[in-house]
């Protein structure tokens, strides 16, 4: 026998199979082929988001409307990379009914307002966004136990006005020690609005007031009392106190979480965003050119500085180190923005 004989041989075998006998491996994830078109969500209604908890969220349903109602809901698989914080205004579809038992689906975020960052340190560039869609800024500070902090509430100042956020004041416990020498340091910031609190004495209608038709995101040290002032403002938010550890002045994390809480008061509605208590607050992320914004004063007498100044304590010509010295700037202010030009070029160079 030939070659060829075999040959026919082998194709006389192939003959009593056809294309139909041909098993297909099926799709594991399903036999519809893979697409990157996602659906319209045409149907989706959106919520605000009040709080996160374990890849769960809790957002709040028709706002201000008839059927104003809190639900949960997952984020969906296309937005793993994206952010979704306390303040977004989010697309949800599903179950949104908020009974026990249901979940619906985050699928979109609306466009933000605004965004207030921090980062872990002045060096790290890797942002982390605090809270959307905010536009006012209180930052809670304490006259004494534990001892105010200029630098840290610049820091606050900074932030807010890279993300366009209006800052407020509230100094607390005014009881135990008066707050005027610290409050000089801001005196160069007309529009920053001051309220002052003792223990037993919080202006609580007068800060309500300024929150009507607002959302304010609530930023301090931890221990200052920003919890206490926020059970206040909204008597049903249980948010945890603490106490000042007398050894090292500092006051224990009682706050863990970023969470929304409806203000209601005589004149109106407003949102309150309760941030946990930090003992730092880095500026990574923030452009220093835009740092001077914060410091208005400053700002208008550093126009008379030569071209390229970089305001830092031996830059010469510096309208700003002159002012100092002929005493019509005050040093601490100045002090406090070469150090945040500091860290930055520090930073820049490195």
């Amino acid at each position: 026998m030939s070659w060829l004989d075999d040959a026919d041989d082998l194709d006389d075998e192939f003959d009593e199979f056809d294309e139909s006998s041909i098993r297909v491996r099926p799709n594991p994830k399903g036999n519809r082929p893979r697409t990157k078109r996602r659906p319209a969500h045409e149907d989706a209604r959106i919520a605000r988001v009040l709080g996160v908890d374990r890849g769960r969220y809790t957002v709040l349903v028709d706002e201000d409307g008839p059927d104003e109602h809190e639900s949960t809901a997952a984020r969906a698989r296309e937005l793993r990379r994206t952010p979704i914080v306390t303040g977004d205004r989010a697309r949800v579809v599903g179950d949104t009914s908020g009974q026990d038992g249901t979940l619906g689906r985050i699928v979109g975020i609306e466009e933000r307002t605004s965004l207030l960052r921090r980062s872990a340190d002045d060096t790290d560039q890797v942002e982390r966004v605090v809270v959307a869609n905010a536009d006012q800024m209180l930052v809670v500070v304490a006259a004494a136990d534990p001892e105010p902090r200029p630098r840290l509430v610049d820091r606050y100042l900074v932030a807010a006005l890279d993300a366009g956020i209006r800052p407020l004041l509230v100094v607390t416990k005014t009881d135990l020690a008066d707050p005027s020498a610290f409050l000089e340091h801001f005196d160069g910031l007309p529009d920053l609005r001051v309220f002052r609190s003792a223990r037993d004495e919080a202006p609580v209608d007068e800060i309500g007031r300024a929150l009507v038709g607002h959302s304010t995101v609530f930023v301090g040290h931890s221990g200052v009392g920003k919890s206490t002032l926020v059970n206040a403002l909204v008597p049903t938010a249980g948010r945890a106190t603490g106490h000042v550890n007398l050894v090292t002045g500092r006051g224990r994390h009682t706050s863990s979480s970023t969470v929304s809480l409806r203000y209601q008061g005589a004149d109106g509605r407003g949102w309150v965003i309760d941030t946990p208590g930090v003992r730092s607050f880095g500026l990574g992320h923030v452009d220093p050119a835009n740092i001077l914004r914060a410091y208005p004063d400053l700002d208008a007498v550093a126009e008379e500085c030569p071209r390229g100044c970089t305001h830092l304590p031996d830059a010469p010509d510096c309208a700003l180190n002159e002012a100092v010295a002929a005493g019509t700037l005050p040093a601490g202010r100045v002090d406090s923005l070469q150090r945040l030009l500091e860290t930055f070029a520090a930073r820049t160079e490195y």
